[in-house]
């Protein structure tokens, strides 16, 4: 697992081990961030079930101005933090050891909106209109951001009542990208 654009391109980032965190692959990351394009730059980046938090270092190697990554496994969270050490940058990032829809109400309380969310929770879990919503309810994204799922390509129906402006297919995964006036 690596950084494959910016300024930590090519550094290594420690895998997790075992079954439980699904990194998300080279081709998937690559196409994410050729779908959000520039607006990655200077941005508030949310990882929501960071897992190694390879997606929100990706941002910050891209330009982010900051990431919030979050995950509930202390295993995920020591991970995290190992690599934000590795690629120099922990002082961009804070680290949230919590559940997803706790720290959402978290970051509400903080008054803090993030110009992109990425949120990529188990499959099985069904989390994704759920998660949404709170993000919604809570007001936590800014105004013109985008939350992009990765999810089971095979599970689309989450979407439907959200104004989606772009679904893509890698393999048996899917990025869906949901706009915010």
């Amino acid at each position: 697992m690596r950084v494959i654009a910016g300024s930590a391109r090519k550094m290594r980032l420690k895998a997790p081990r075992g079954n439980d965190i699904r990194p998300t692959a080279d081709q998937v990351k690559e196409a994410l961030f050729s779908i959000i394009g520039n607006r990655v730059v200077g941005a508030i980046f949310l990882d929501l079930f960071a897992g190694s938090g390879a997606i929100g270092i990706e941002a910050l190697s891209r330009g982010a101005g900051k990431a919030i990554f979050v995950d509930s496994s202390r295993q995920s969270i020591l991970l995290i933090k190992e690599n934000l050490s590795r690629t120099g940058f922990s002082e961009k990032a804070s680290v949230l050891e919590s559940d997803a829809l706790q720290a959402i109400k978290g970051l509400s309380i903080k008054k803090i909106k993030a110009d992109l969310i990425y949120l990529d929770p188990p499959y099985a879990e069904k989390l994704n209109t759920l998660v949404i919503d709170k993000i919604i309810e809570h007001a936590i994204i800014a105004n013109n951001g985008l939350i992009i799922v990765e999810h089971a390509y095979d599970d689309q129906d989450w979407a439907q009542p959200y104004p989606v402006i772009k679904q893509k297919k890698y393999g048996r995964k899917g990025l869906t990208i949901i706009p915010f006036p």
